[in-house]
């Protein structure tokens, strides 16, 4: 496989196909900080050129973190579809560019190969494509997924109802629900990040939103972001939970920093859906984010978007309701700043799109990142027109319990109305039931929280 060439007169060498891969990345933070990034854009353009011609099997041949060494490689080889990969296998990364892009192909042929495609693949190809690529690459493929409701539809745009306290105020909790439920958001899922990591909060949590839900027949899911060992003593205390969620990474080490394994996984995945109260069939939710790995010296001298790659491709294991990449959480650090974190942004979705996951997107920043709100707000626009499966949304966009900014209650209901997309079928359905939403918009009545202390359930 050929690792050197010459651009304008300059030899350019690379010690293996993960060096190449990293060299190729766009500029971030956590790139530089590892000693990864390419020392020049000559040089990044060099190693953009070599991995276009790479083929698939190459790729598929040479993982970042061998197979002996993590499970994370072991999940993504030993579960890849063998048919879909021969159809591509000896495609380079340039081919399977241009035939994503190619205004012929379908969204529903490039789902057809997408579990042929290791997260290597899948990030090689982001690497070689612009942002608007991405936007429009990641808009032809719908991921279609069903749980109390069904998310992924062409045409909608959902959101997490993100109702998190400082104290784990169940009221406070419950006041949240009430005012993002009437401005629209929640149907993706109505889930609180905790305080703590007591298993009675979680278990009071889960009971407290499951009784509003049941009690004005709101069709979403309910979901507390508790660890995973949490989650399940709550459901073994008799805890209503829908959904079981749990932080990834592109590593088994980056893993079991976050205390979990592909075994403990297989664990919570089989109790959801023994004891879980959802209807299903898909019942996870993960979140991921660039840097993860890097930031538990996980990273195998991997970069940042192969490894958020590699976690898509560990989600893809349970068949997941809900995947967001948390792309400006983990601080300037890792994505220095708006363009950083945009891109990324957009290269997460596109990629967890290839790889046949249903992928939303946490748009944020923290408040030590060079960004602000407006920049935030570009890159929710751009993710609304890629056809994101859903955002967050949280009072005044600004989280008092983790201390970031991210989507708001009003920043979706606009982002619906300037885009003419709407909430998910059976949630649209019962907006309409309250007068929150009629003829594809929402009406005077949406933000009025009263319509759940004065009706009836």
């Amino acid at each position: 496989m050929k690792l050197t060439t010459t651009l304008f007169g300059e030899s350019f060498t690379f010690r293996s196909v993960k060096d190449v891969l990293a060299r190729a990345n766009e500029p971030r933070s956590g790139d530089r900080q590892a000693g990864i990034a390419a020392r020049s854009m000559r040089e990044m353009a060099a190693a953009k050129w070599l991995v276009a011609q790479m083929t698939v099997k190459d790729l598929r041949e040479n993982p970042v973190v061998p197979y002996e060494q993590d499970e994370v490689t072991r999940i993504t080889e030993d579960g890849l579809d063998e048919r879909a990969y021969r159809e591509v296998s000896g495609w380079s990364i340039a081919d399977l560019r241009e035939w994503i892009l190619d205004s012929e192909t379908s969204g529903e042929e490039i789902a057809r190969i997408s579990h042929g495609l290791t997260g290597e693949v899948a990030a090689a190809v982001a690497k070689l494509m612009s942002n608007l690529d991405l936007a429009l690459a990641a808009r032809k493929i719908r991921v279609v997924v069903r749980c109390n409701n069904t998310l992924g539809l062409a045409g909608r745009l959902s959101s997490r109802l993100q109702p998190n306290h400082p104290r784990d105020s169940v009221e406070g909790v419950i006041a949240a629900v009430k005012d993002g439920l009437s401005f629209g958001n929640g149907d993706a899922v109505i889930g609180v990040n905790p305080a703590t990591g007591s298993v009675q909060a979680t278990v009071d949590i889960l009971k407290a939103v499951k009784e509003f839900m049941r009690r004005f027949r709101v069709p979403t899911q309910n979901c507390v972001l508790s660890h995973l060992s949490v989650q399940m003593e709550a459901i073994q205390r008799g805890a209503p939970l829908d959904l079981m969620f749990q932080s990834i990474a592109g590593s088994e080490g980056a893993n079991r920093n976050f205390g979990i394994s592909v075994k403990l996984l297989d664990e919570a995945y089989d109790l959801t859906l023994r004891e879980g109260t959802a209807q299903g069939p898909n019942v996870m939710y993960f979140e991921t984010g660039q840097g993860t790995a890097l930031s538990a010296n996980a990273h195998h001298g991997a970069d940042q978007l192969v490894m958020e790659a590699r976690a898509h491709t560990l989600a893809r294991r349970y068949k997941p309701f809900l995947v967001n990449s948390v792309v400006g959480f983990i601080g300037p650090e890792y994505l220095r700043n708006a363009k950083e974190i945009t891109r990324a942004g957009l290269e997460d979705h596109f990629v967890g799109k290839l790889l046949g996951i249903p992928m939303g997107c946490d748009a944020c920043y923290t408040n030590h990142a060079d960004a602000d709100q407006n920049d935030q707000e570009n890159l929710e626009m751009l993710l609304a027109s890629a056809g994101v499966n859903y955002l967050m949304g949280i009072p005044m966009g600004d989280d008092v319990m983790l201390n970031y900014q991210t989507t708001s209650f009003h920043n979706n209901a606009a982002l619906r109305e300037l885009t003419g997309l709407r909430p998910a079928p059976e949630f649209e359905h019962w907006m309409e039931e309250l007068g929150l939403w009629r003829n594809g918009r929402l009406t005077a009545r949406a933000g009025d929280a009263s319509v759940f202390t004065t009706r009836t359930a």
